[in-house]
């Protein structure tokens, strides 16, 4: 029965998935997350956006937004500038320091109006409507663990990578760390990466 195989589910994208498995301490989270419910545009004409501002910082998403032509952007900037509101009031954290980690878009409810046409007939119009979730991350959690990486010897390091499979090996050397380490091109060289 090879007609009928399961869609795979696409891996949910998330930037700070790949800087390994620390996370922060109980009662301590290092995000927050908005949602705009029934916003009146379609799924792939939000997508569009979307896809451009996930994994940015907030400054360049809102860059991005503000010259983008698309009608989407509007209520999508409302959305992270508001997250970014409740951030840094609620939470205390810094603007300069929020990344866009995860940004959903699903599928809501299909808003249905009947316009009048001629010989008291109608005609219906149908309106899609989509959910977007968009969730802001405070980077300043992850610079210690990136201290801490860049303060093991080289030795120890390539040691414990090692003992690593190929694909959680990429996992840990990924984002800034990689672009930063100084056995960075070593690392190639010897083909851990």
């Amino acid at each position: 029965m090879g007609f009928f195989k399961k869609k795979e589910k696409k891996s949910e994208f998330d930037v700070f998935r790949l800087y390994g498995s620390r996370h922060p301490e109980p009662g301590q989270c290092d995000e927050i997350t908005t949602r705009g419910h029934s916003l009146s545009m379609s799924v792939d004409k939000a997508r569009r956006v979307i896809d451009q501002i996930r994994g940015r910082s907030y400054a360049e998403t809102l860059m991005i937004l503000e010259l983008m032509p698309y009608r989407a952007c509007y209520p999508i900037f409302k959305l992270i500038y508001s997250a970014a509101a409740n951030a840094s009031h609620n939470k205390q954290f810094n603007k300069a320091n929020l990344i866009i980690s995860k940004a959903d878009v699903n599928k809501g409810i299909t808003l249905k109006k009947l316009k009048p046409r001629a010989r008291g007939r109608s005609y219906l119009i149908k309106k899609p409507t989509c959910h977007i979730t968009i969730v802001l991350r405070d980077i300043t959690h992850f610079d210690s663990y990136e201290k801490f990486l860049e303060s093991l010897p080289p030795k120890k390091l390539i040691t414990s990578l090692g003992l690593m499979s190929t694909g959680r090996r990429r996992e840990f050397l990924c984002g800034r760390f990689r672009e930063k380490h100084k056995i960075k091109s070593f690392l190639y060289n010897i083909a851990f990466v």
